[in-house]
């Protein structure tokens, strides 16, 4: 069927089908209570004959200016769905159904969907099984709302803590982003007959090692550093069966990404074996037009190169001409259009009724959100008063920036939410207010300025109590006073916005208002618990002192002060580590943990080069011991078990790392690089036992190792519980020897 409709398309008709140029505001109106379709986009389905895709129809928030009065509601944006496809039905000859797409960073960006924890957050939590649930949840969302597509961040690696988005980064190791990037695109593409939703992985490649952490900035490094960091999430997500792969920004020693065959067509199809389609990010194709001073053969080199669909763009309009001028042969601009016509039946839009989709359990989403939270709360320093009892009296005293705004921990790429559908940290702590534990609250200061009077209503609220929690730390506040390019990064105007898309840092320090907030009531001498929301590193040794319990937590979305709450008072355990290393100060970066085993001076003249809290760290309420280990080896499988144990009476999860040392003589190693992980609950005084099957086809698949692991010694490292054990490998008897450490 799809071949015999690819011979009925004209030209135009195919350039359509590769099409997704308007924006999603562009499509409807509402007008005295009706919604209707616009002449706009009428006149786009009139000269292409077919559209192909059509972004963020459903998206509300600042840049989109749609709000919860002008956007629409679920039960409206399933009735414009079917405006849409009803008008393309009756309106083209062929009665091509449009792709509907619509981001889903940390879910769905439209009204009424769930605001899950960012991917910095969620990395931290170490358990992409819960991950995968959640974003089974949030594709349900974008489903009932008659959308098909989900423009999801999975691929960035985090290794300049400086760069506005690394709250989209799962961690600054590939092998950990490759599991998270795996659980995203079986979540979002849970298959019941149909994918629930096809899922558009960005940003493909090397966005996070851009130049002094600059948004979209050149990179300059090697095609091993390429493979062994930033490609394994890509292959791991293919093998998955991801649909697409958005292309990145930046160029890769001079060759954009977006014109870049070698990453696009001999990495992903050739050596990857990808059959999904390559997106543009926004208006990228505008920049490489820019470059060659030709839309027309902007548009022939990008799709030459492996580019199938455009995004805002006013480049891939001209493919029509860019044949009739033989830049491109009509075979290669069949060949996306069969991709993307392919993509159309998976997903069942050639028939007549797709599909019922599950209605959303609400209950279980929030369930599921508020888990995936806890799990990623990160406990830095506990000096005992942690966890805050339930049953004693206490007087608690609740400040900072953060308390009582819902959008401070919600990340960028966010919709406006109803606040009764919120938990802040004030609202998850009133669940604990009992005769006995009274809460009082004051904002202390902003984001990044502070008023005297704020600051001396602190204080006495502070004075009068017997604990003091302050939050500081961030925000990715979107606000309507804050302008944006056009391909929907902020440029300027929010004061509160310290992070997100376009928002890099020079200064990873606390802002200094903060700061001056934190060492004001630290005078006063109450125990001190710091809550740290962040969609980044954030410098905390400075005043860690201060505190005697250190909260990190990312930002936690829209139920993420009820997890805190749980933690803060003992219902949930802390299990969360760290997926970003954190530095001591920002001329230690890059700070980490995998760089290449050489012998140099680490070590700075007056400063340690070593990350304050490193990747992997994390403490817990309970008191784990690594009881035993061993490792084996079973054909190309290496077998780490053991056991761990609970030496107190908290119930609590632990993560068990595996690390391969000196695992190639071919080339200089890293340092060490994680290969495997388990996160198990271990019951009070019980102990638990553990099994990590490390598969060496599939790290040789990754890139992560040469493919002569075996024949050369190499250690396996495990770390729990503040513990490591090194096992050695000896390839002559083949057997594994347990070293000193």
């Amino acid at each position: 069927m799809i071949e015999n409709l690819l011979k009925e398309m004209t030209i135009r008709e195919k350039v359509g089908q590769l099409n997704q140029r308007l924006y999603g505001r562009q499509v409807y109106e509402k007008v005295n209570g009706r919604i209707e379709l616009t002449d706009y986009f009428k006149k786009e389905v009139a000269y292409f004959g077919s559209i192909g895709w059509i972004y963020g129809v459903f998206r509300a928030d600042p840049w989109t200016n749609r709000d919860l009065n002008t956007g629409l509601t679920q039960e409206e944006a399933f009735e414009v769905s079917q405006l849409i496809q009803t008008y393309l039905n009756e309106h083209t000859r062929l009665k091509i159904p449009a792709f509907l797409t619509e981001e889903c960073p940390h879910g769905h960006q439209g009204l009424d969907a769930t605001t899950v924890p960012v991917n910095f957050c969620s990395g931290a939590s170490w358990n992409p099984g819960l991950y995968q649930k959640v974003q089974e949840c949030v594709a349900k969302e974008i489903r009932t709302t008659g959308a098909h597509v989900g423009l999801i961040s999975a691929l960035d690696i985090a290794r300049d803590p400086r760069w506005g988005r690394t709250e989209e980064c799962f961690s600054e190791d590939p092998f950990l982003t490759s599991c998270f990037a795996e659980a995203a695109v079986r979540g979002l593409q849970k298959e019941d007959g149909h994918p629930l939703v096809l899922a558009v992985l960005k940003h493909f490649a090397a966005q996070g090692a851009s130049m002094g952490g600059h948004n979209a900035g050149p990179v300059a490094i090697g095609e091993r550093e390429l493979r062994e960091i930033h490609f394994p999430a890509a292959l791991r997500s293919i093998r998955a069966g991801t649909s697409a792969i958005m292309a990145a920004y930046n160029d890769i020693d001079g060759v954009p990404c977006h014109n870049n065959p070698f990453l696009l067509r001999k990495f992903l199809r050739e050596e990857g074996g990808f059959e999904g389609i390559v997106m543009a990010d926004g208006c990228a194709l505008d920049r490489i037009a820019e470059h060659f001073g030709d839309p027309m053969r902007a548009a022939a080199e990008a799709l030459k190169s492996g580019v199938d669909i455009s995004l805002w763009d006013q480049v891939f309009p001209r493919l029509e001409h860019a044949i009739e001028m033989g830049e491109v042969f009509v075979e290669e601009l069949d060949d996306a259009v069969l991709r993307v016509l392919k993509l159309k039946e998976r997903m069942g839009l050639f028939r007549k009724e797709l599909p019922k989709i599950a209605e959303v359990d609400i209950k279980q989403t929030k369930r599921l959100t508020i888990q995936l939270a806890e799990e990623s709360v990160v406990l830095l320093k506990n000096q005992g008063i942690l966890p805050l009892s339930q049953t004693e009296s206490c007087k608690i005293a609740v400040i900072g920036p953060h308390n009582e705004s819902i959008y401070h921990q919600l990340g960028d790429y966010t919709p406006f939410k109803m606040r009764e559908r919120c938990s802040t940290l004030w609202d998850g702590l009133q669940q604990y207010q009992k005769d006995n534990i009274v809460f009082t609250q004051a904002k202390g200061c902003g984001m990044t300025s502070g008023r005297r009077e704020l600051l001396e209503e602190a204080k006495e609220i502070a004075e009068e109590a017997e604990v003091v929690i302050v939050t500081f730390g961030g925000s990715s506040i979107r606000e309507f006073e804050t302008t944006f390019d056009k391909n929907g990064a902020a440029l300027s105007g929010s004061n509160e916005m310290t992070s997100g898309e376009n928002i890099d840092l020079s200064d990873l320090s606390v802002p200094d208002c903060q700061s001056e907030l934190i060492q004001e009531l630290a005078k006063l001498g109450k125990p001190l618990i710091g809550v740290v929301i962040t969609g980044r590193p954030v410098i905390v040794s400075p005043l860690a002192d201060y505190f005697d319990s250190l909260l990190y937590v990312g930002y936690p979305g829209q139920y993420g002060g009820e997890a805190l709450a749980n933690i803060i008072f003992g219902k949930r355990n802390p299990s969360g580590k760290l997926a970003v290393s954190i530095p001591d100060a920002e001329g230690q970066l890059p700070v980490f943990y995998n760089f290449r085993d050489t012998a140099f001076n680490e070590n700075y003249l007056h400063l340690s080069g070593k990350p304050v809290y490193r990747f992997g760290y994390g403490l817990s309420y309970s008191n784990f011991a690594l009881e035993y280990s061993e490792v084996s080896l079973e054909g190309k499988q290496i077998i780490v078990s053991g056991t761990i144990a609970n030496d107190s009476a908290i119930a609590g999860k632990e993560v068990i790392q595996v690390y391969l040392k000196k695992y190639t003589n071919k080339w200089l190693p890293r340092t060490k690089i994680l290969v495997g992980f388990d996160k198990t609950t271990i019951y009070p005084t019980e102990n638990q036992q553990f099994h990590i099957n490390l598969s060496i086809s599939e790290l040789e698949f990754l890139g992560l190792i040469a493919d002569d692991l075996l024949t050369v010694p190499f250690i396996v490292q495990i770390e729990c519980a503040k513990q490591i054990v090194r096992f050695r490998y000896d390839p002559i008897n083949t057997l594994f020897k347990k070293i000193c450490d």
